[in-house]
């Protein structure tokens, strides 16, 4: 029996399907789905979704969480060879626009199969939609994210934190006045 996952945003859609591996469901928790069998990927605006296997979605999933702590940290993190393997890329066009590159099947060839464009606001929903996947215990248990620590060296490279905190202070500053 097929069992359905779906995490969804007003901007983005992650719905993952597959198996179980147990043969008789402890249905009081709920059916886990261990075995995936398709990811799709639905962004607002663009037609048709992303799809693809448990390959397609560990890459999506990776990428999104890596490109995601960049953004926000400021902090751009050393590329490891394996990444150049990934089925999908993220990178910064302009201020408010992410290229998300799908590439068609086979690594080694690097061919892109989609391109979409993701706006601020859809490339957060994409990554809440991962987070709920994440928060989901029901759903593919045994994977998870490797992550690592930046070493303070890296850490120096990112945008002073002073100058991050500034914008956040005028606000709150503005806030405390109007109060």
């Amino acid at each position: 029996m097929t069992i359905q996952r779906q995490y969804s945003l007003p901007n983005c859609k992650l719905v993952l399907q597959g198996l179980s591996e147990t043969g008789s469901p402890d249905l009081s928790q709920g059916q886990v789905l261990s075995i995936l069998t398709n990811a799709e990927c639905h962004i607002q605006g663009q037609e048709p979704s992303l799809t693809g296997g448990r390959d397609f979605f560990e890459s999506l999933v990776r990428q999104v969480s890596s490109y995601a702590q960049e953004f926000l940290s400021g902090v751009s993190l050393p590329r490891h060879q394996s990444e150049s393997q990934e089925l999908v890329h993220l990178q910064r066009i302009d201020t408010n626009l992410h290229r998300l590159t799908v590439s068609d099947g086979n690594v080694q060839e690097q061919k892109p199969g989609r391109i979409v464009d993701l706006n601020t606001v859809q490339l957060f929903d994409l990554v809440e939609a991962v987070d709920q996947f994440f928060a989901d215990s029901l759903t593919l248990p045994g994977f998870s994210l490797a992550v690592r620590p930046i070493s303070r060296k890296e850490a120096k490279l990112g945008e002073p934190v002073a100058q991050k905190v500034i914008p956040a202070a005028v606000g709150m500053s503005g806030l405390a006045r109007s109060g």
